[in-house]
């Protein structure tokens, strides 16, 4: 996905905070103030924006799992679009403390969460009572809130996708911690130190929030494209090394069976 600055500029990505709410290490990607608001430098966001597209690619194409994280108003239902959009997981409600850095704790209630989802849909809960499958259901739909978006996480991801540092401080805690890799949209007022791979941009608008969280969505389909082709390739390459072993092996027994005929040839004419 091409990105110009006119594209950027028009979902509002430029608008920082009130200058009187600002993170003094964000300066460098700051262009100016006007009317008591930063206006955020889009040339450092496109910049950004194709390292951290590049980085998340490479990853992917390596076999990487990358995680989204957004649980505001404005990014939920956009973080959920984008990362079922690339196959990817997303956490869009509540950060769960704990979720990467006590997984395997995590993974036992998503492991009770898939269980009881198959018990009701096989109709074992229907031998209980009216209340008892009604309380079953609530504890489903409970758990499925929070769950839905990493229920097929066997694994720690390898790459961290948030909006709003400031919001999600415990997820980068945690990611940073575990020593996974941090891309995300840093507002005026957030700590660019505290990830990997900043993106200065708009992290309330929800168009902004919008064009940042689908580009790096589309850098993972490229990663996953690559990593299929060189999968088949490599598939391909051990198919054709295992017929030219076969036929080496095929020509060796020729060899040797010629061999045995000349022997027995030499025998008979000195008998």
């Amino acid at each position: 996905m091409q990105i110009t600055i006119e594209e950027l500029l028009k979902c509002g990505v430029h608008f920082g905070h009130k200058t009187e709410r600002w993170n003094p290490k964000m300066k460098p990607f700051i262009f100016s103030s006007r009317n008591g608001i930063y206006i955020i430098d889009l040339l450092k966001t496109l910049e950004q924006l194709k390292k951290a597209s590049e980085f998340v690619k490479e990853k992917v194409a390596n076999g990487g799992q990358v995680i989204f994280v957004g649980t505001k108003k404005q990014a939920k239902d956009i973080i959920e679009i984008e990362a079922k959009n690339c196959n990817s997981f997303y956490i869009n409600e509540r950060w769960l403390g704990g979720l990467l850095t006590n997984f395997s704790t995590v993974k036992k209630t998503i492991d009770k969460l898939k269980e009881s989802e198959a018990k009701l849909k096989n109709g074992e809960y229907d031998k209980l009572t009216k209340k008892e499958r009604s309380m079953k259901e609530r504890e489903i739909e409970k758990l499925s809130k929070f769950f839905s978006g990493i229920k097929d996480m066997t694994k720690l991801p390898d790459l961290m996708f948030v909006v709003d540092t400031k919001k999600h401080k415990i997820a980068i805690n945690e990611a940073n911690l575990m020593g996974i890799p941090i891309i995300a949209l840093v507002d005026t007022n957030s700590d660019p130190e505290s990830v990997t791979i900043p993106i200065p941009g708009n992290d309330d608008a929800i168009k902004s929030i919008e064009i940042v969280t689908r580009v790096i969505s589309d850098a993972v389909n490229k990663g996953l494209m690559e990593r299929k082709d060189f999968l088949e390739n490599q598939k391909r390459e051990e198919s054709l090394q295992n017929e030219r072993e076969k036929k080496e092996s095929l020509d060796e027994d020729v060899d040797d069976n010629g061999e045995k005929i000349e022997r027995i040839k030499r025998k008979k004419r000195i008998d």
